[in-house]
């Protein structure tokens, strides 16, 4: 046993070295990102996330994600144990995933009340908030504070 240890310990300081020998990158290898503007993506880019985020698919992406919450909340405890941040954060993809175009933010507190602040582009997407948010298992009531705001052109 005694021989065994020194060979144990040469080896992993072996594999340490061989490891280490990957070179580290210099300012030569690092990406240039001095000149580029990232705060102010292509209006190409732009359009295409805009377009991706009121996609059918992207749409079903966020009603599934909501229901693994839901699965997840009642393994955990049920709307006894629910987390604010969840609670709201649910409600904001409900939201998403339905009424194209808002800019809508969402709080929830602890007894289920979901106050929803922002604008949508016209009526029918304000009828919408209330009977969307409270889909959601957990909400109580919904404070709608959102306003009719027509996109700008």
């Amino acid at each position: 046993m005694k021989k065994l240890a020194p060979f144990f310990v040469s080896s992993l300081l072996l594999l340490g070295a061989v490891a280490c020998q990957n070179p580290s990158r210099t300012s030569e290898s690092a990406p240039d990102t001095v000149n580029q503007n990232p705060a102010f993506p292509a209006a190409q880019t732009t359009q295409e996330a805009k377009e991706d985020a009121q996609s059918e698919l992207r749409r079903r992406q966020l009603n599934e994600d909501i229901r693994a919450r839901e699965e997840r909340n009642n393994i955990t405890g049920g709307d006894t144990q629910r987390a604010t941040a969840d609670l709201a954060s649910e409600v904001r993809s409900k939201l998403e995933a339905n009424i194209p175009g808002g800019q809508l933010t969402v709080a929830a507190d602890q007894n289920g009340t979901v106050t929803v602040n922002g604008t949508v582009n016209n009526q029918d997407q304000l009828n919408k908030i209330q009977p969307l948010a409270q889909e959601i298992k957990g909400v109580k009531s919904v404070v709608n504070k959102a306003v009719v705001a027509p996109p700008k052109q």
